[in-house]
């Protein structure tokens, strides 16, 4: 034991005379990433009439409708009041922390009445002593003040663990607000893409419908089969089948919108039932590199704040190897009413005090605090390269789901054009009496096919672009005075 404790008495002896903190210093660990996404490239020249200002994307898509209930919801969404009251929580807990290192004051007064029973053995002993009185009063107030003195920087690193807490909280509620935004949009893109399927579909089951029924005056003069009759009839309950569910998922997709922006189901439903077109998802401003990516990512802010308040823990657990000094002082008065004025010279009191609190014979789970103090600074680091990993996965997914989903509304397209011209053709054959109507039918019935999936590709490609915003980190100003701290 003695020989363990003699690097310990020189650790303090210097440590008073330096006064430094004990502990390792934070350093933001170095990440080794590409310079360019894998898309990046195509990303940039892509061909779009709009740009998006990365700060306030959803305004990038021309949409009134579309940036009034981001605002909304950036405004009344409960996960951001939630996340603005933890951001509070923390910042209480920093004040706490900044607390422990300045001196405490209290004030005290306090006064009592007894009545001695001379029944007992004291009362005995002072109803022998002349003029003993059993009623007494006895007044006192007194002003203390203690302060532990910070040595050895437990208290400091405790605070710097505080501070990085408080900012992986203003950094979650970025997060939060950032998330509500694109989940606002990505919500209402979808309303709009099942807005224009359902009518696509109805166009469809109108065909279906006209087509039976030619088939049905056909099969009456013997001119069509029976199985033609039965076959219409199928395909036409297969397209009719599709609207109420189509139907389904637009209430839901309505209700999921009303909730996002704290409202009950239904509130916002008369806004949004006419029809509109789906967005066009708008070009991206310059992405910058998976670096720029990372140090502008609330989230990622959120995993390093948190590694930094692990490292900052680890020192606040060293400390406890070492002594703490506190000193103490009191000044006040205390009298007996009958002996004097509380506030006399003679009833004055001060005292003064050193305190020394070791834990010498504790080191077994001083170590086992430390311990576990590494174990989560390796847990956090862990936590912060995984989410650099995802957060660069999720950027690599939305580019390429993006450019697939563009490329595809580029095939439908000229799809939906030849079709186009093959009903045309069909509906002049028909009227010059080469073909049938059913002829007509069928080709208009296949051009609302690729018009559907055409408009499916549309959805998907702006929800793509939402997913890219938010991949990127869209939606706040990183470079504000307010949030530079947290990069």
């Amino acid at each position: 034991m003695l020989v363990r404790l003699r690097p310990i008495v020189l650790a303090v002896s210097l440590g008073l005379l330096a006064g430094c903190a004990v502990g390792p210093d934070y350093r933001t660990p170095e990440l080794a990433l590409s310079p360019r996404f894998l898309d990046q490239q195509s990303i940039a020249d892509r061909q779009v009439q709009s740009k998006a200002d990365l700060q306030v994307w959803w305004t990038g898509f021309d949409d009134p409708v579309l940036t009034r209930f981001v605002s909304l919801a950036l405004e009344q969404n409960l996960d951001i009041a939630q996340a603005t009251a933890r951001v509070a929580q923390s910042r209480a807990s920093l004040r706490l922390a900044t607390a422990a290192l300045l001196p405490a004051g209290n004030v005290s007064t306090q006064g009592v009445k007894t009545y001695q029973s001379i029944e007992t053995p004291l009362g005995q002993v002072l109803n022998a002593t002349p003029d003993f009185d059993r009623s007494g009063s006895y007044y006192e107030a007194d002003l203390g003040a203690s302060w532990e003195i910070d040595v050895f920087g437990g208290l400091r690193r405790g605070r710097q663990a505080a501070f990085a807490e408080y900012q992986a909280s203003e950094a979650g509620a970025l997060a939060t607000r950032l998330a509500v935004a694109a989940q606002t949009a990505d919500v209402y893109v979808t309303i709009r893409g099942l807005q224009a399927r359902i009518e696509i579909a109805r166009e469809q089951a109108e065909t279906r419908r006209r087509l039976l029924s030619t088939i049905k005056l056909q099969y009456e003069k013997g001119v069509a089969a029976e199985l033609q009759v039965h076959q219409t009839e199928g395909s036409l309950a297969q397209v009719e089948a599709q609207i109420p569910v189509l139907q389904a998922g637009l209430d839901a997709a309505m209700n999921a919108l009303d909730v996002l922006v704290g409202a009950q189901p239904g509130t916002y439903r008369g806004e949004l039932n006419p029809a509109a077109s789906i967005p066009i998802a708008p070009a991206l401003t310059e992405t910058g590199t998976p670096a720029d990516m990372i140090r502008r990512r609330p989230d990622l802010i959120v995993a390093e704040r948190r590694l930094a308040a692990a490292n900052a823990r680890i020192g606040v657990a060293i400390s406890e190897y070492y002594p703490k000094f506190s000193l103490g002082a009191l000044l006040g008065s205390a009298t007996a009413i009958s002996s004097g004025n509380l506030f006399a010279s003679d009833a004055n009191q001060a005292q003064g005090l050193l305190g020394l609190r070791w834990r010498l014979f504790d080191f077994g789970r001083v170590d086992a605090q430390i311990a576990a103090a590494h174990g989560q600074e390796a847990e956090a680091l862990a936590a912060y390269r995984l989410a650099v990993l995802r957060a660069t996965e999720e950027v690599e997914n939305s580019f390429s789901a993006l450019l697939k989903r563009e490329t595809q509304v580029g095939i439908l397209t000229q799809g939906e054009t030849s079709l186009a011209r093959a009903r045309e053709n069909a509906l002049a054959a028909y009227k010059g009496g080469v073909v049938s109507l059913i002829e007509v039918l069928d080709a208009e019935g296949n051009l609302l096919q690729v018009r559907d999936a055409k408009a499916q590709a549309q959805t998907e490609a702006a929800r793509s672009a939402i997913a890219s915003f938010r991949a990127l980190g869209g939606g706040w100003d990183a470079d504000s005075k307010r949030y530079s701290a947290l990069r």
